[in-house]
Formats: structure tokens, sequence, C-alpha cells
């Protein structure tokens, strides 16, 4: 724990998180927000779905796009286009009554338009802190991003159920606008200067530990989403207990980031995080009931932090630092397709077989994400004796004659 005290005195640090965090927040209501709002418009998890996968597959097809914008056009013209259209896509969600093919293209375009502020605070790390900071670091941030899913289902939750889905809705609409104005005006922002990068566009995909990375978080989040979509109808429109369900399943995984944030990355550490999530789910398929599942989740949650310090350890070590926001754009991409495939297929299976059949998704998809890194574990750096920094980028120096 001296080593997270010791970089939340680095100056900045702490600021940037709490700041990055805050804009983040409302993506870390709207999936279940909007599973409630579409469902109630509806009466269909299946809708409900459709419409959640469609807004990943927008945010997905746009991740590695909006990243590299930002080393042409800089962090803050990308992240104040994008932070506006995202608002304008909530608002029109949770104001204007629609067939749901509108609310499928409207979400669509408002995944498209998800600010890119991981990709960013990401790349702002390395140049915030020493070169032994930086996976502790990179733990840090990825455990206290669980206090998003801590939180963020908990009040999405209360007001859906107790005011309205639109008040859901417009809630994040808020933190939106307050965490996206406060990230957008960190000083950082306009001291770090992504350089443009040199390779063209997808080329950072033929770093093996960035295919591994984007193939493992796809697999990742998609468990997750089909555990939130099967945990909401386990207990219906409702109950307030979802959203406490599904806050112990990140109190875990915030617990695990902090206890082995700090332990040396090696080719193995990455499947045998994702094991953890993986026994987990299993543990919550043979009985969804409120306190089996709190203890099963709390067991998977784990895994879940461990897991993404790992994958953005191992990005970070294997790739140049004017490729890192299209590299972490790339893993938000397999990631959001993972969760636009996880909700889907959840959403239908919970239709015909109940909560069980998306547990299932969820154990079947974590499973797929330990034997991938375990074939693919040659592919994965080992970090033990060496930090996390990424490769410099070195330009031509003419000497003199």
């Amino acid at each position: 724990m001296s080593a997270y005290g010791s970089l939340l005195k680095t100056p900045g640090v702490g600021r940037v998180i709490a700041a990055q965090l805050t804009a983040r927040f409302p993506f870390g209501m709207l999936s279940l927000a909007y599973l409630l709002h579409v469902e109630h418009i509806f009466h269909s998890y299946g809708a409900a779905g459709l419409v959640l996968a469609t807004t990943s597959i927008g945010q997905a097809l746009a991740g590695p796009l909006t990243s590299r914008w930002m080393g042409s056009w800089g962090m803050r013209p990308v992240l104040v286009l994008t932070s506006i259209v995202a608002f304008a896509s909530m608002a029109v969600i949770a104001f204007v009554l629609m067939p749901l093919w509108a609310y499928v293209v409207i979400g669509f375009v408002g995944g498209l338009a998800v600010p890119p502020v991981q990709p960013a605070v990401r790349t702002i790390y390395p140049k915030m802190v020493t070169a032994k900071q930086l996976t502790p670091l990179f733990s840090l941030d990825a455990s206290a991003q669980e206090l998003i899913w801590v939180a963020g289902p908990v009040i999405t939750t209360f007001a859906a159920t107790q005011i309205g889905t639109v008040q859901a809705i417009v809630i994040a609409m808020v933190f939106l606008l307050i965490g996206g104005t406060w990230f957008i005006a960190s000083p950082e922002l306009g001291r770090v200067r992504i350089p443009r990068s040199k390779r063209a566009f997808g080329v950072v995909l033929r770093r093996p530990a960035v295919v591994v990375a984007t193939l493992t978080g796809l697999l990742l989040i998609g468990a997750c989403a089909a555990v939130e979509a099967s945990v909401t109808s386990v207990f219906g429109e409702g109950s307030p207990n979802a959203g406490i369900v599904l806050a112990v399943f990140a109190v875990g995984s915030l617990i695990g980031g902090l206890a082995l944030g700090h332990r040396p990355i090696t080719r193995n550490t990455l499947w045998a995080r994702m094991a953890i999530v993986f026994v987990g789910l299993v543990l919550a398929v043979f009985n969804p009931t409120f306190w089996w599942l709190c203890i099963a989740l709390v067991v998977a949650g784990a895994g879940i932090a461990p897991a993404l310090a790992v994958m953005f350890g191992s990005v970070s070590a294997t790739v140049k630092f004017s490729d890192t926001a299209e590299a972490y754009g790339w893993m938000g991409t397999g990631q959001l397709i993972g969760a636009a495939g996880g909700s889907a297929v959840a959403g239908f299976l919970i239709d015909s077989n109940g909560p069980g059949g998306g547990l299932m998704v969820g154990a079947v998809m974590a499973a797929a994400g330990v034997v991938l890194p375990l074939a693919m574990r040659t592919w994965l750096p080992d970090l033990r004796g060496r930090d996390a920094s990424p490769i410099p980028d070195t330009e031509p120096v003419t000497l003199p004659s």
C-alpha cells in the first residue's frame, strides 16, 4: 500500500485520477440505465440488449480512430467534440419516445461519440510518474475505476426504480457535463502532446501483446456485460437488489486490484487472474439468488482489475509512445465488442431460458479468457525487473560534420 501512497503524493496524480473517473462515471451508469429504460418501454430484454449492443459497437468502431485523432488534432478538441455529441444522444434517448430502430440508431451515434478519456489518461500517465511507479499506477487506476461500477449501478438502479428511468439517464448526463469539463480543463492535457504517429492506422495491431490484450479484454468485458444483464433480470425493475449485487461485483474487483496490483507481471499472470473470474462466474450459475450471487461475484470480481492492469502494462511496455493512444483505443474496441456480444447474447438467452442462461454466457466467455492468454503467453512481456514505460519515439539526428 505504500506504493499507492507515494503515487497519490505525486503532484497532479490524485486530481487527474479523480477527474477522469468523474468523466467516465456516466458510462458506468449508462448501460444499466439504457437497459432499464428500453426494457420499460418495449417490455423485452432482447430489445434492450440490442440497443446496448449497437451502442457498444458504435464506440468500438470509433475508439481507435478518435484516440488516433488526439495525436493529430490534440486531446482537448477531440474530447470537447465527442462530449457534445454524446451528451446530445443521451438527451434524445431519455426524452424522445421512438420506435426501436430509432433507439438503435441514436444509441449507435452516441457510442461513436463516447469521449476517449481512457486512452487519453493512460497516455498521460507515463509523463506524470517515474518508470518504477507506472505499473502500480496502472493497477491503482484499474482498481479506482471500479468505484464507477460500485456507485454507478446503485445510483442508476435507485433512480430508475424509485424515480424513473428518464431521471437515471439525466443523472448520467450531469456527470458527463461536470466530469468532462473537469478533465478537459486539467493542465496535464495541455502539457502532454501525443506525437503524430508515423505508422499507418491499425499497424499497432501487429504487436502481439496488443492482440492478446485486446482479445482477452473482449472476453472479460463480455462476461461482465452478460452478468450485468443477468443480474438485472433476476431481480426485475422494481428491486434495488440488482444494483447492490453489481456493486459487490465491483467491490471484489477493487479489493483484488489493490491486493495484487503491486505484484510483478509475468507471462502467466494474465491467464491466472482470468481464472479467478471464471471460478466466480461458474459458482454464480448454480444458484442465482441474492446472497449466493454476492458471494460468487465478489470472487469473480477479484480477478477483473488485476487482469486489466496486466493488459494495460503489457501494452504500454511493448508499443511506442506515439502509438499508445491508438493501442488503448483498440483495447477499448475489443472490450466494447465483448460488451455488445455479451449483452446481446445474454439478453436473448434470458428471454428464452431465464437468468441462468445469461450467467452461463458470462462463464463461457471467462473460460475462453483463461485459455487465450494461456495459449499465447509467449506473446506477452515478462516485466519482472522492468518498467512498463512505452518505447520512446526516436527521430533522425543530423550530426555536425
